[in-house]
């Protein structure tokens, strides 16, 4: 079982990091709200943005396990799992900015991104709604015996939502080929996840279930490759599913114009400098890296989102034909 050099891990996580850092800024425009002083420009991207911001090494470490064959859905925090998949981040920005050469066509945006050209199913707007859709996934591909998997990534709160029981309840009845990912970043949108969820938490309800599950620390790329490694070996041996409940931090609020003040200024201090980032940029220096290599890394990461974020403005919107697009037709000339 071969595992990606850290130095790869490394260089997925700043780019996810730099891709977010845009489309932040290009979202924040025009807004008065949230604390946060108005701009004279407007809002590049159309609707709420939720960052993942602190999260990467979750995204970089799984994905990095997955083939292209493989599928994957997300929460409404997507963006790092597309591009940790593969998807094109030109493409990726242009969905944000509701352009017509975004990979959805301008139509899905931040929470409903999708790219089916690398099995990427779709970010997901409703707490716990890409769990059921992995789970009928997976088991359609075990109908056609298909040699591949299905990667399901949620955060802490939709364990207090019906479908996380239904979900791995099925897949374990089954014994589907999918991989539950906790993103468990402590936050259910404003509200501590530990003061609303009873036991033990994510793990503890996995293994009630039957399915196996492993805690990891989620700021330890290492540590997500190498357990994701093991779990993704297992399911594809048909050992059924897996559970990789990995703690981690989301460094933002809970969308890209809330600064969040309502969290801990000491929690989130001590989350900063144990940025996941910054723990692999550490390790790579001890390993004899240098300083001057790895900022390379980040400022190429900055440069391309950079670009993405030029070629998204300058992309054409959507021509209004495209709205009985993608739709279904019942007849009668009636669109539903």
């Amino acid at each position: 079982m071969s595992l990606p050099s850290l130095l790869e891990l490394y260089r997925t996580m700043c780019r996810i990091r730099a891709f977010e850092d845009c489309a932040e800024v290009a979202s924040q425009g025009g807004v008065a709200a949230w604390g946060l002083a108005a701009s004279d420009k407007p809002a590049l991207v159309r609707g709420p943005l939720h960052l993942s911001t602190g999260q990467e090494a979750v995204a970089a470490g799984v994905c990095a396990h997955l083939h292209r064959q493989d599928l994957l859905t997300s929460t409404h925090r997507g963006h790092g799992h597309t591009l940790a998949k593969g998807a094109d981040a030109v493409k990726m920005m242009c969905e944000l900015f509701g352009r017509a050469d975004g990979c959805n066509g301008g139509k899905g945006g931040s929470m409903h991104i999708a790219d089916f050209s690398v099995g990427m199913l779709g970010a997901n707007g409703v707490v716990a709604a890409g769990i059921p859709i992995a789970t009928g996934a997976a088991h359609a591909l075990k109908l056609r015996s298909a040699p591949h998997l299905v990667a399901c990534f949620f955060g802490d709160g939709a364990a207090n939502r019906g479908p996380f029981l239904e979900g791995l309840n099925w897949a374990q009845v089954y014994g589907l080929p999918v991989l539950f990912v906790c993103e468990d970043n402590r936050i259910s949108a404003t509200t501590p996840t530990a003061s609303m969820t009873a036991g033990e938490g994510v793990s503890a309800r996995a293994q009630a279930l039957g399915v196996h599950a492993r805690r990891v620390d989620g700021n330890d790329v290492s540590a997500v490759s190498q357990a994701a490694a093991e779990l993704v070996d297992e399911i594809r041996r048909g050992l059924g599913p897996r559970l990789l409940h990995a703690v981690t931090y989301r460094f933002k609020g809970h969308v890209s114009v809330d600064p969040g003040t309502y969290r801990d200024a000491d929690e989130v201090a001590a989350a900063l400098r144990d940025d996941p980032l910054l723990r692999a940029r550490q390790s790579l220096i001890k390993a004899g890296h240098a300083p001057a290599s790895l900022d390379a890394v980040m400022n190429d990461a900055r440069a391309e989102m950079a670009v993405a974020v030029d070629k998204a403005t300058a992309a054409p919107w959507p021509v209004a034909a495209a709205a009985y697009e993608d739709v279904t037709h019942v007849g009668a000339g009636v669109w539903r």
